[in-house]
């Protein structure tokens, strides 16, 4: 893998509550320069959409907790893909999920791959999940017809594990995300069958990757 493989795998994030247009620029001029793709909150879409036409865009739905209402997710996906998202990044009901309601679940992954024409990332927040909830997640994110499956928001104590790579890779492409902050920890995710990397660290890890 060279280094423009490498990039074009990263989601360059900044996604905290403080997080300002200005910030927002930072991360898209970065992006631009190294080849990554931006995770931006949804808020500064139109304005990162113009600011840095080429630059692949990511934004999250239902985040951090995806606790709220499906029609009120549904409603964000359509208004982030008319701002300019190329991805969104959605969380799922994890109460819902570890309360055993399935058909809950995949409706609300659903109603979000439906309404947009963009592919969807599932956030199923592993580090609150055991592994057969893991496993529940995942089926019932490729059910629903997701492109992705993705670890973790960044928001709940834990990130990225291998193992729960490889778990998730066994359903659909994985989003590694949650603490990866160099290369080696992005190489050990790739390894283990990420296809992408969320990080707020992503110049760090290509200054890394180069040595």
């Amino acid at each position: 893998m060279n280094e423009a493989e490498l990039a074009e795998k990263i989601d360059h994030t900044v996604l905290g509550p403080e997080t300002t247009l200005s910030d927002v620029e930072k991360v898209m001029n970065e992006a631009e320069e190294y080849g990554m793709n931006a995770c931006i909150p949804p808020c500064y879409l139109a304005e990162a959409a113009e600011y840095q036409p080429d630059v692949t865009l990511a934004t999250v739905v239902g985040f951090p907790h995806g606790q709220h209402a499906t029609d009120a997710k549904r409603e964000e996906a359509v208004v982030a893909w008319d701002d300019g998202a190329d991805e969104l990044d959605m969380v799922i009901n994890v109460g819902r999920l570890k309360a055993g309601e399935h058909d809950a679940v995949r409706a609300d992954i659903e109603d979000v791959v439906a309404a947009v024409p963009v592919p969807v990332k599932v956030i199923i927040e592993t580090a609150l999940l055991t592994d057969e909830e893991k496993h529940d997640a995942c089926r019932l994110a490729k059910e629903a017809d997701a492109a992705f499956v993705k670890t973790s928001t960044g928001f709940a104590d834990g990130g990225a594990e291998v193992e729960d790579v490889e778990l998730m890779a066994e359903y659909l492409p994985v989003k590694a995300s949650g603490g990866i902050g160099d290369y080696e920890k992005a190489k050990a995710m790739l390894d283990a069958g990420a296809e992408r990397i969320g990080a707020s660290s992503g110049v760090e890890i290509v200054e890394d990757f180069r040595g």
